[in-house]
């Protein structure tokens, strides 16, 4: 029974995220999302979810379709990695403004290659692809990871308006 409620908590959450209107961030040049609360969404292992919110913000923030699922395929690989090895719940938050948008990644995960996603892995690696793509397809790659954590931005600059 206990776990029925949990289910439909999760899909409550989900069904929020997806149907919550964005809010564009006044200010384009603070490092930190706005005081007036960015979309924010927990998850555990729904990545449909989270691809469906990305890909409706990248548009609603003015992102072309391709950019939009470019930015779409970077935060699905860096939420797939929460959910691989952070043994946590991730957190996405994102925002925008009229330059950019951002989606911050954030688990309780610890990255310890200070060149994580930075450099080709050989294609015969069996990892090290998905960080490294996200960084070919984003205009910036934010990792900050330390004992609390780690933190991933991803930002896209927005076409003029």
């Amino acid at each position: 029974m206990a776990r029925e409620g949990k289910t439909a908590q999760r899909a409550s959450a989900a069904q929020e995220a997806l149907t919550r209107q964005p809010v564009p961030r006044r200010d384009g040049d603070g490092p930190l999302p706005p005081t007036d609360d960015p979309m924010s969404y927990t998850y555990t292992t729904d990545l449909a979810a989270i691809r469906a919110v990305v890909h409706r913000y990248a548009l609603a923030a003015g992102l072309t379709e391709a950019r939009a699922i470019d930015l779409t395929l970077a935060v699905s690989e860096v939420a797939a990695n929460t959910v691989k090895h952070a043994k946590s719940p991730g957190s996405l938050k994102v925002w925008y403004d009229a330059k950019e948008i951002v989606c911050q990644i954030h688990d309780e995960g610890i990255i310890t290659d200070p060149l994580a996603g930075r450099r080709q892995p050989s294609l015969d690696a069996s990892g090290g692809h998905g960080l490294w793509i996200v960084n070919q397809v984003c205009d910036q790659v934010e990792i900050l990871s330390d004992a609390t954590g780690t933190t991933i931005r991803l930002h896209m600059t927005l076409p003029p308006a």
